[in-house]
């Protein structure tokens, strides 16, 4: 009715004084509001331009692997012997096949060492009391560097931007915590978590006194830092803690299958389980399939993990860029028996197409996360894969692993308070001046809506982009369309 055009004209009144604002005179919006059910387009600015996503990558990424590998893919783990089990020793290596597994982590598990402690348990329960050889990882399913293409190099100790290999553990990264002594002088203690040793770490730490008056704003007598030594694959933790004081820090693994490799070896010990060899947290050593001359592997056992219906909302609501990465190079392997980079993008890219994506206009996928500056998107785009979803078996799955607007993941403390609260369920996006939010909205009456809003090139603030972006969702959900059909914007033609 004409209360519902009103209402609607108002809406697009607002977004058009917003985003018109000033503050954007050097930046870049895209828009696009749609009434799915309706066909009816209604908003759009600079759709049909590319824009930098950010983490709004992972719903290309989520949608993807829903629909090529479905919810129920589970990841496999397979553990073999090279060398018999002769009276409680495995007389070779015990060898790790891995294909990307995402979920052995505190997140997923409660408990990272939950499923290593698993496979101990496995071994023990063959008869397995000590290992002769070592603890290998065997092929190179994952074959490319652990990074994505375009990612920040001065990132890499920092848990967002860890690596990942066919083995990671936790997704990537540990926290290291050290402990001042009980007096001055003493050493300070360096403990890693959730498994010792990973990664391993050389404490270079001096317990000093507190000092006499309080430190000023800023300051401390306890100043630590981590530091990477590329000459010995270690870290180093230097500096001073006054006595008493600890400080944690999250440190990124520079070598994923390494840290995999020492933290299953931690748990073969405290299971009782002697390993032989000494564990290499520098350098994997692979160990190919069946070399000429060498002893075949024995398949013992495999850990399958939890299936991805039960991964995607570790991937969507803390917007986890390990986990995108491996389901990405996942699609490869799984789809191309490559799981390279680009054997991922030309899977992605054969799912958009069949969505009706035009993959040369309007995206560019270079990894899986949106760390990478060199992946673009579309509003219409990503609307466009918004709506596929909507119409897919397994929309349950995708909707209810995104974020909750004043509820949970990364929106869980945005429009609180507004109709949009514990309506909106939509994924963020922040890299360097990039910022994006796109999902689902309900009206006021009852009417589903998709959106996505893409902002780039921005000098203002974050926080006034989110406080714009929330503005114009949080009154997309107190709109009352009614039953008509509200017109469509003459420049939201779509193709």
């Amino acid at each position: 009715g004409a209360g519902a055009g009103a209402a609607l004209a108002a809406w697009r009144q607002l977004a058009d004084s917003l985003l018109g604002d000033a503050r954007w005179s050097n930046s870049r919006w895209g828009v696009l509001v749609v009434h799915p059910a309706r066909g009816d387009t209604l908003y759009a600015r600079d759709a049909d331009r590319l824009f930098m996503p950010a983490s709004n990558q992972k719903l290309v990424t989520g949608a993807a692997a829903l629909a090529v590998l479905g919810a129920e893919h589970r990841w496999r783990t397979t553990f073999a012997a090279r060398g018999p089990v002769r009276d409680g020793v495995l007389q070779g290596d015990l060898v790790v096949l891995g294909r990307g597994d995402p979920t052995v982590s505190d997140r997923m598990r409660g408990d990272a060492m939950a499923p290593l402690r698993e496979v101990a348990d496995s071994l023990a329960a063959r008869g397995v009391r000590r290992i002769a050889g070592a603890v290998v990882a065997g092929g190179d399913p994952l074959p490319e560097a652990p990074w994505g293409y375009g990612w920040g190099w001065d990132d890499f100790d920092e848990p967002y931007s860890a690596g990942v290999d066919e083995l990671t553990f936790n997704e990537g990264f540990s926290r290291v915590v050290v402990r001042g002594g009980a007096r001055a002088g003493q050493p300070a203690t360096v403990e890693t978590r959730p498994a010792p040793g990973v990664p391993p770490i050389v404490g270079r730490v001096t317990t000093v006194a507190p000092p006499f008056a309080p430190s000023p704003p800023g300051s401390s007598a306890s100043r630590v830092r981590l530091r990477w030594l590329p000459e010995t694959g270690r870290y180093v933790a230097e500096g001073t803690l006054v006595a008493g004081d600890s400080v944690v820090r999250q440190l990124a693994h520079r070598d994923p299958a390494a840290a995999y490799l020492v933290a299953l070896r931690a748990a073969l010990v405290a299971r009782g389980i002697a390993v032989a060899a000494p564990p290499d947290g520098a350098r994997v050593r692979k160990a190919p399939g069946a070399p000429a001359g060498g002893a075949p592997l024995d398949t013992l056992f495999t850990l399958l993990s939890p299936p991805l219906r039960a991964v995607l909302p570790a991937l969507q609501k803390p917007s986890q860029n390990q986990v995108a990465e491996l389901l990405f190079r996942t699609l490869g392997l799984e789809r191309t028996g490559v799981g390279t980079a680009d054997s991922a993008r030309r899977v992605v890219e054969r799912q958009l197409a069949a969505w009706g994506i035009d993959t040369v206009r309007d995206v560019a996928v270079r990894d899986g996360s949106g760390l990478s500056r060199h992946d673009y998107v579309t509003p219409r785009a990503l609307v466009r894969v918004l709506d596929a979803m909507r119409r897919h078996p397994e929309f349950r799955a995708f909707h209810d692993a995104l974020p909750v607007a004043g509820v949970d993941g990364t929106i869980a403390a945005r429009m609180r308070g507004t109709p949009a609260a514990g309506n909106v369920h939509a994924k963020t996006g922040t890299v360097d001046k990039a910022r994006s939010l796109s999902g689902y909205v309900t009206t006021a009456d009852g009417e589903p809506l998709l959106f996505s809003i893409l902002s780039n090139n921005h000098t203002a603030p974050t926080r006034a982009v989110d406080a714009t972006v929330d503005t114009l969702v949080a009154r997309l959900a107190a709109l009352r369309l009614g039953a008509s059909r509200a017109p469509a914007r003459a420049d939201a033609a779509g193709r």
